[in-house]
């Protein structure tokens, strides 16, 4: 098994079940997944762009406070890789939960996550996260719908 694989066999899961459990209101284990040591930093899907250990654990026992009755989470990996003691991953987060007391609602979001191996185990020390923008790109034309 190469150090690509391992990474994806080993820890992707455990984060899977961290963002199942935030979803649902529980930041502790996204909270155990991530490095304590500087440089560590997050790009919020909510506005947060915070970087050191103490500001990141707030702002996940913030975003937590605002979720409950997570009901549906999966992680729809699109690429990964493994150098040395980095690795990342990129996709996307779909999730049907509450938001501030609100209705059930389905969500995705596009993540990237950079890790770093730490005393032999993996950490993040970055994520990402974004809502889905309008996809803006030019569409290919058929001759008949060319304009003339």
């Amino acid at each position: 098994m190469n150090d690509r694989d391992e990474f994806l066999d080993s820890f992707l899961p455990r984060q899977i079940e961290a963002e199942e459990a935030i979803h649902d209101g529980d930041p502790g284990p996204r909270m155990e997944l991530w490095s304590k040591a500087d440089p560590v930093s997050l790009f919020g899907a909510w506005g947060p762009c915070k970087s050191g250990w103490a500001e990141l654990s707030r702002t996940f026992q913030w975003v937590a406070s605002r979720f409950s009755n997570g009901v549906a989470y999966r992680f729809e990996l699109l690429a990964a890789d493994v150098v040395g003691d980095m690795a990342y991953t990129v996709g996307y987060e779909h999730a049907s939960a509450s938001v501030d007391g609100g209705p059930v609602e389905p969500n995705t979001l596009r993540v990237t996550h950079i890790y770093r191996r730490e005393n032999g185990d993996w950490k993040i020390v970055h994520r990402h996260g974004d809502h889905l923008p309008v996809d803006q790109s030019p569409r290919a034309e058929t001759p008949a719908q060319a304009p003339s």
